[in-house]
């Protein structure tokens, strides 16, 4: 009898939520506090949750044990849950980059059929968000947590052709009619 391939990749783990919510756990970590009688250990939990319809939070949590760990981490997650606008409900619309302290990260759109090009916390985010093409690439830092935070700060820079026209007061159409336009003016003087 052949086992199915968890998903996830390294000690990525999903579950399903009720509320058609998926929850990713990017890394559980075991400190310990030294104390008279010994060690004390803790464990703290990042996780990314996300709809695959375009919302998508991550959340830290720290417990003495591990399921209550996740569970708080899961809770904070689904409070910081942010709207992406996705191209086709398969990219983004642009390219954009995002830092947070030593964390670089370059997020670009990809054509259909690319994959996610992504390496692990970031992996996590994309396929909780339901963006099913994009090329992401970390500098600087290989910390999951901030890994996870400059990823967020770049899909909170990305918007839609609607968002952009809407705040220079024109419609969307208007934005790629100068393109078509060009484009009709070139094939004219041919």
């Amino acid at each position: 009898m052949a086992r199915e391939p968890r998903e996830g990749g390294r000690g990525g783990r999903e579950r399903e939520q009720g509320d058609d919510l998926v929850d990713k756990l990017v890394t559980i970590n075991r400190v310990a506090k030294v104390v008279k009688g010994g060690r004390r250990f803790a464990f703290a939990a990042l996780v990314v949750v996300g709809d695959q319809k375009g919302r998508v939070g991550y959340g830290a949590g720290k417990a003495r044990e591990v399921p209550e760990a996740i569970r708080k981490a899961t809770e904070r997650a689904k409070r910081t849950m942010i709207r992406v606008p996705m191209k086709e409900g398969r990219t983004l619309h642009h390219d954009t980059s995002g830092h947070y302290g030593a964390g670089k990260v370059v997020v670009r759109a990809a054509e259909a059929g690319t994959g996610i090009i992504a390496g692990g916390p970031m992996r996590a985010v994309f396929e909780s968000l339901g963006v099913n093409d994009v090329v992401a690439k970390s500098l600087g830092t290989r910390n999951p947590h901030n890994m996870i935070k400059a990823t967020f700060a770049a899909l909170e820079k990305a918007s839609s052709p609607r968002n952009v026209a809407s705040r220079r007061g024109k419609k969307a159409a208007e934005l790629f009619g100068k393109r078509e336009q060009a484009q009709t003016e070139e094939t004219a003087n041919v």
